[in-house]
């Protein structure tokens, strides 16, 4: 469940590549901070990525 509530960012899949060349799958999560905050004028607990944290999308409760 590495998904933001409030921008909708999530999991990112890709490749390690090795000095070879040789690629491996890799996945690249999200950094989901779990938050009191105010929604619709009620307190609830939120999943939120700390780039919405840090830009004020969400405000704590």
């Amino acid at each position: 469940m590495a998904k933001c509530d409030v921008c909708g960012k999530g999991v990112v899949f890709g490749h390690n590549v090795s000095h070879s060349n040789r690629k491996t799958n890799r996945t690249w999560k999200p950094n989901i901070r779990r938050v009191k905050a105010v929604v619709e004028g009620s307190n609830k607990t939120v999943y939120v990525c700390s780039r919405c944290l840090r830009s004020g999308k969400v405000t704590r409760a």
